[in-house]
């Protein structure tokens, strides 16, 4: 029992003494804002500005064949991934009733033209009766108009036999290109039906070594991209390797959608090793700026905000009833669209603090182009080698919070 006892009192001893070190630690720290916040010196360097976005990648042309005819699968001769040369017969649909409609054709053909003959041969029998005046005149227009009919219904006949032995010929898919069969939709057996729309049989790509990547940008990146800028992007297939293409087309048709506006952009890539599949997800990246030798301040510095300035601006904001000021002079709180007006105007500018004589303090800067991590100086009071601070070493809790929370049971 008196161990436990005396286990008991030594832990107690060891929380106290450990709470005494961290309330002078932290009053140390208070005191000492080189130890509070974390500081970094502001260097110049180079910067690249990039727009992103996900695609999809496709063939440069990819054609969908169908049929113009219904009928069942009677034969397949090509199969996913096989090379094609235009002309070359794909399939073949039973011609059984296109055989016989044709034969039928053929043979009203046939007799159209032996009704022809017959009144080729009357019209001339009627002219040389007519001159000697056996017959009347109207007996001869009447020859000439049999003859006349003759000549209509021998190229009605004709053109019946011309449409049938096209549809007989449509039993028969033949590639429109060259290229290789990425999509196969028929089996043997399965019957196409062309009544209303032309069902789609294959699908050929081209030519495998030039494809497309059809991406979207959102309005705020659209205007710095241009045709024929370079494009980097990744795939899910390769993650360690990177592939180039460059901008070939910005559509001008825009989509919206819950209110943000984007364009299509299209991305030419060569593929000579065939290593891209059509369908891929392509992650794309464009450069739209670069600069060397500027100064450059973290964006973590820029970001930055000091809990006594937090504690100002929600007073303020209790206070007066309405979103406080930001340092940097944007709103933060209230509707939305005020906030997102002011952020746009003040783009170009932000706030970072730096510490003078023991105190922080906001310095305005105007920012050029950024990326993730480092935004240009384009001007203001900082200079190479001045420090700015990025954040704190210590949770802002005084030591009353801290020793409120503390809590210690004994068994």
């Amino acid at each position: 029992m008196m161990h436990v006892k005396k286990s008991a009192v030594l832990a107690v001893a060891a929380c106290l003494v450990a709470g005494a070190g961290y309330y002078f630690y932290q009053k140390k720290a208070a005191a000492s804002p080189e130890l509070r916040y974390k500081t970094q010196a502001l260097a110049k360097g180079d910067v690249t500005q990039t727009v992103s976005a996900n695609g999809t990648l496709n063939p440069v042309t990819l054609v969908s064949v169908g049929t113009q005819v219904s009928g069942t699968v009677k034969k397949l001769h090509v199969d996913f991934n096989d090379q094609v040369k235009a002309g070359q017969v794909l399939a073949e649909l039973d011609d059984a009733i296109y055989s016989a409609q044709v034969r039928q054709s053929d043979a009203s053909v046939a007799s159209a033209q032996a009704s022809l003959q017959l009144a080729r041969a009357n019209e001339a029998r009627m002219k040389s009766l007519f001159q000697q005046e056996y017959v009347s005149r109207q007996e001869l227009d009447q020859a000439v108009q049999a003859r006349e009919a003759a000549e209509a219904q021998a190229r009605l006949t004709r053109a019946q036999n011309d449409r049938d032995r096209a549809n007989l010929g449509y039993s028969v898919i033949r590639s429109p290109v060259s290229g290789v069969v990425v999509d196969r939709q028929i089996d043997v057996g399965q019957t196409v039906a062309a009544s209303f729309q032309t069902p789609t049989l294959f699908k050929i790509a081209q030519d495998l070594t030039q494809m497309q990547i059809y991406t979207t940008f959102a309005e705020a990146d659209i205007g710095a991209i241009r045709v024929d800028q370079p494009v980097r992007f990744n795939v899910d297939a390769f993650p360690n390797r990177s592939f180039r293409g460059k901008v070939k087309q910005i559509r001008l048709n825009p989509t919206t959608q819950q209110n943000v506006v984007t364009y299509n952009v299209v991305v030419a890539v060569e593929n000579p090793e065939q290593t891209l599949l059509p369908g891929m997800t392509a992650y794309v990246s464009i450069v739209v700026a670069q600069k060397k030798g500027v100064l450059l301040v973290p964006n973590t510095a820029l970001r930055f905000k000091p809990a006594e300035a937090d504690k100002a601006d929600k007073a303020a904001e209790k206070t007066n009833g309405e979103p406080a000021k930001s340092a940097n002079g944007s709103r933060t709180g209230g509707q939305p669209g005020a906030g997102g007006e002011r952020r746009r105007r003040d783009a170009g500018s932000g706030t970072v603090h730096v510490l003078e004589d023991g105190r922080l303090k906001a310095v305005k800067v105007s920012t050029g182009i950024t990326d993730s991590r480092f935004t240009e100086v384009a001007g203001g009071e900082l200079k190479e080698g001045d420090k700015v601070i990025t954040g704190e070493n210590l949770p802002n809790a005084s030591p009353a919070a801290s020793s409120s929370t503390f809590r210690m049971r004994l068994f």
